[in-house]
């Protein structure tokens, strides 16, 4: 079974909320909560001047005309989001039937984090800091932190291999700091 993973679903542009609610009663009246898990759009607060020089503070939508779906594609599931009233397709399908492409997973993280759905990572190290591998191809070795993108989850570790320090790209929850 293919693993859960967020696409992005085209709506007529200003009913990405009815389309929200459609989907949710469809995937609840449908059985469908093992395969679709959850339905977003993605708001921001802006603060807006006015002529008068006086702030209001608006929710905006980031993406219109878009909606955020978290799901396990199976024939079944693709049919009941690709045919609720007002979705025209999804993004990266070129449609006739193909299957959509899911969107990555650090662009994903990216917007959860921006909308308050995914909490930021707390890290336990900092870049010079010696750390131990404890998770991949790599499992077991001990290096140094070079680089740390917290955007996309991931940290730089200089790794010593045929007598030469070496830079390995791995996840952030692949290292833990050694005490």
């Amino acid at each position: 079974m293919e693993a859960r993973r967020w696409y992005v679903v085209q709506t007529y542009s200003g009913f990405e909320n009815s389309v929200k609610e459609d989907l949710e009663r469809r995937i609840q009246s449908m059985g469908m909560e093992e395969q679709i898990f959850t339905v977003m759009i993605p708001e921001e607060v802006v603060v807006e001047t006015k002529a008068d020089g006086t702030k209001k503070e608006k929710v905006k939508k980031m993406f219109p005309g878009y909606v955020f779906v978290e799901m396990i594609v199976t024939d079944e599931s693709w049919f009941i989001v690709r045919n609720t009233q007002k979705v025209t397709g999804f993004l990266g399908s070129s449609g006739g039937g193909t299957k959509p492409v899911p969107l990555p997973t650090e662009e994903i993280n990216l917007i959860l984090k921006k909308v308050g759905m995914m909490e930021p990572l707390k890290l336990d190290f900092e870049v010079g800091d010696r750390v131990d591998i404890v998770n991949g191809t790599m499992k077991g070795q001990i290096g140094e932190v070079s680089e740390i993108n917290v955007e996309k989850g991931t940290v730089s570790v200089l790794i010593e291999m045929f007598g030469r320090h070496v830079p390995v790209d791995l996840e952030i929850t692949d290292v833990k700091k050694i005490r």
